[in-house]
Order: structure tokens, then C-alpha cells, then sequence
């Protein structure tokens, strides 16, 4: 479950970072560099969230790792395909 709700904090940030790109832009461009600069902003929350596993949940590197990966991939990945729709519009 926490996996998901932080999966979801994360399509919520794309949202709020490709509404700031269009505010800042007023075009697709500015939506389009407002999603490419989430993910790396977006991989600095997922490894603070492996770091509270780690530190706080008690979990071993090795069993945060596959967390990571899942929890940064499916928002990143949601990030590319936006900036490819937006950028062919």
C-alpha cells in the first residue's frame, strides 16, 4: 500500500511540475522541460523514501533496492511518455 501511495504522490508531482511548466511557459515546450526536469527531482524523492526504509523501517539495502526501482520507475516512466505526447503536439 505505501508503495502505491507513493507512486501516486509521485503522478501527482508530474501533474503540479507540468502545470508550473505550462504557467512558466505558456506552451508545450515549457510542459515538456517541466517533465523532463521531474524525474531527476523525482529520483531525489525516491531515494529519500529508500533512505527512511532503510533508517527508520528496519528494511536492508537489499530488500529497499526493488522498491526503489518500482517506486521511481512508474512515475518516470509516466514523465517520458508525457514529454513525447506533449512534444508531438
Amino acid at each position: 500500500m505505501h508503495m502505491a501511495m507513493v507512486m501516486g504522490g509521485g503522478v501527482l508531482l508530474l501533474v503540479v511540475f507540468v502545470m508550473f511548466g505550462w504557467l512558466w511557459g505558456a506552451s508545450a515546450a515549457g510542459m515538456v522541460l517541466a517533465s523532463k526536469v521531474f524525474i531527476p527531482a523525482w529520483l531525489v524523492v525516491a531515494l529519500i523514501n529508500m533512505w527512511v526504509g532503510v533508517t527508520h523501517a528496519g528494511y536492508t539495502v537489499r530488500q529497499e533496492l526493488p522498491i526503489l526501482l518500482i517506486v521511481f520507475a512508474v512515475p518516470a516512466a509516466i514523465a517520458v511518455i508525457a514529454a513525447w505526447q506533449l512534444s508531438r503536439s
